[in-house]
């Protein structure tokens, strides 16, 4: 999928609307629009990386920034003392439905362990 194709990069450019809960030069985060829990957030680079299979080293700073806002947020939602859950799906079999890398925050519930 092409950039200017993509849902995630059009939010990160602001060209749709969501729901934001933290922004930087290199990562946007928003609220889900299908939550699975109480909090569920999805934490996006502003580059484009389609899968985690995309990945090269020189992402591996964004990608750690995206655990670091996952963290933050966590914290002032209030969910960082009981404990959330990270996620990142890669390709259409793990359930990624949107060919942008993100981290899904979920928390403010019981977690079940496997995920399904």
């Amino acid at each position: 999928m092409a950039e200017e194709d993509c849902l995630f990069c059009k939010i990160s450019a602001g060209k749709i609307p969501a729901d934001i809960v933290h922004e930087t030069e290199d990562v946007v985060a928003f609220r889900d629009i299908n939550p699975q829990a109480p909090t569920h957030v999805l934490i996006i680079p502003r580059k484009h990386i389609a899968t985690i299979n995309d990945l090269t080293a020189d992402d591996s700073v964004d990608v750690g920034k995206l655990f670091l806002v996952a963290a933050a947020i966590a914290r002032n939602d209030g969910i960082a003392e009981d404990g959330y859950r990270v996620a990142m799906n890669c390709n259409q079999a793990a359930g990624q439905t949107v060919f942008h890398l993100h981290l899904h925050l979920l928390g403010g519930r019981q977690m079940k362990w496997p995920p399904g």
